[in-house]
């Protein structure tokens, strides 16, 4: 007596589960210009790596019908290492999910801790439906045992051990839409993807306001607000930026991100850098193209461009090292640090601090961005946390003066220890000289012949002292340094830190912040 009956019913109900909602429900989600949750699986992860749990959860019917469970998990490889991926099946229920889908939802989590591995969550769904996961008419217990374990102490453990990616490629509301930024990536797609507190209809019942989804959780809202780190321009492209972003992090707080091959030399010294400042103080200059020039070429990954922009966040390469870098774009404020720019370089910081990246920050600073605006959005305190988040990162921190370095907001850009370079170009001080000498010579300037000559001049005199010279002397700098040295001496500077590094390893935690 064999068991050859049973495990047909095996072959029959995984086959059932992976027909999904079925072939109308599959044909519609193509017709809206969406892959299916397994689709987008396949897409991500390397060829024929994934390894589905629970590949036939779900629910029988009376009549041999079966309704699978509507959230995909397993485990894959991204380039070789091995990864958590889940998503919600949007062909049942709308990806809002079922009993068996909840369960393996809220597994996902507790999947990539267990096993210390990075998390994918591909989002498309809504979150509980007010007639339950079990639908209209099914009856049971209420609500979750009192002793219950909280659902979100696992999405708070994945954060604080493994890296997290999620992207929204459809709509994404409710509980979907809070794991989806309880990331520390997260994208969305241009067109197809929505992320919502709650849906259209919710709102006008409840605010009376007639509103669409895109003009309520679009990526023309949420690639500016900071809600997701990137806009992709289709799913492959953000299934590609999911890949990319994994590549710079450890599999876990206890490894150190994995050393890669470079053909591009540690010693290289580009002629551009030498004339990448303009001598005009007021000119600007493009930050992306000296981070081109000094890390390995193709290597940066930004980060949250789509807001604060006056910061510069993002991840990269040096001599094959994985590194967090900051800088800033004088084009924007002159590079001020905004309010939403504080809360984009506090981020980065805990994400370097968390894995263990060594931080390279390019420092063009004119402070904390000042007026009405800035005070409405609490400019201060958000950009007090970004600073002390910095003092108190523990990773090994380069800090390269470029050009201005000024107030409170130029704390954020150097760690405890920090090696710290200077270009000929660097001034620094506590005050911008156009604000300090608008201070300092208020009354003079106001009794002048003439102010506005009187103010010029001043402010000639006072930029004249703004040499980085006299910090070299004192040694409140390790060196002033040939802009064409910055690559060779940050990568020495690497080589110097491994120690460090290797005495990192394990969880992070912070203090409180403002």
């Amino acid at each position: 007596m064999s068991w050859d009956e049973e495990v047909r019913e095996i072959e029959r109900r995984r086959r059932l589960a992976k027909g999904m909602g079925g072939s109308a429900a599959l044909e519609r989600q193509r017709a809206n210009g969406r892959l299916n949750v397994r689709e987008r699986i396949d897409t991500l992860l390397d060829a024929q790596s994934f390894r589905e749990h629970g590949p036939s959860a779900g629910v029988s019917e009376p009549d041999g019908g079966f309704t699978p469970a509507n959230y995909v998990l397993g485990f894959g490889r991204i380039d070789g290492r091995l990864c958590v991926v889940g998503g919600e099946d949007f062909t049942v229920r709308g990806g809002s999910p079922n009993p068996a889908g909840l369960r393996k939802s809220v597994y996902a989590e507790e999947l990539a801790v267990h096993y210390r591995v990075p998390l994918v969550r591909l989002h498309e769904g809504g979150g509980g439906s007010v007639t339950g996961a079990a639908g209209k008419g099914a009856s049971g217990p209420v609500g979750e045992p009192v002793n219950h374990r909280p659902r979100f102490r696992s999405v708070a453990e994945a954060l604080a051990t493994v890296p997290v990616a999620s992207a929204a490629l459809g709509p994404v509301a409710g509980l979907p839409a809070a794991r989806l930024v309880a990331s520390h990536f997260a994208v969305m797609t241009r067109e197809t993807a929505q992320i919502l507190i709650a849906g259209p209809s919710v709102v006008e019942r409840a605010l009376g306001a007639t509103i669409g989804k895109e003009d309520l959780g679009g990526a023309e809202v949420h690639g500016r607000n900071g809600t997701v780190d990137a806009v992709a321009e289709d799913e492959a492209d953000a299934l590609l930026q999911i890949r990319r972003f994994l590549s710079y992090l450890p599999q876990n707080v206890w490894e150190l991100t994995p050393r890669i091959a470079c053909d591009d030399p540690a010693e290289r010294r580009e002629e551009y850098l030498l004339r990448a400042v303009p001598r005009d103080r007021r000119q600007a200059f493009d930050m992306r193209k000296i981070l081109a020039a000094v890390l390995d070429r193709a290597s940066f990954f930004e980060v949250g461009r789509g807001y604060g922009p006056g910061q510069i966040t993002g991840l990269g390469r040096l001599a094959g090292r994985a590194v967090g870098v900051l800088g800033n774009d004088c084009r924007f404020y002159a590079g001020a640090m905004t309010a939403a720019g504080a809360r984009k370089v506090r981020r980065l910081i805990e994400l370097c601090d968390t894995f263990h990246l060594p931080v390279l920050s390019f420092v063009d600073e004119p402070g904390f961005m000042i007026g009405a605006e800035a005070e409405a959005e609490a400019t201060i305190r958000f950009g007090t946390a970004a600073v002390l988040a910095a003092a108190e990162c523990t990773a090994p921190w380069a800090t390269v003066m470029v050009r201005k370095a000024y107030g409170v907001a130029q704390a954020a850009h150097f760690g405890p220890d920090a090696y710290v370079l200077a270009w000929p170009s660097v001034e620094s001080g506590a005050l911008p000289v156009e604000g300090g000498v608008a201070v300092a010579f208020g009354r003079e300037i106001a009794k002048a012949a003439d102010p506005e000559a009187r103010r010029a001049e001043l402010e000639r005199e006072m930029s004249a002292r703004l040499s980085p010279f006299p910090r070299d002397e004192s040694f409140a700098v390790h060196a002033v340094i040939d802009p064409r040295e910055t690559r060779p001496m940050l990568a020495e500077w690497l080589e110097w830190s491994e120690g460090v590094l290797a005495g990192l390893k394990g969880p992070r935690r912070f203090g409180y912040r403002p």
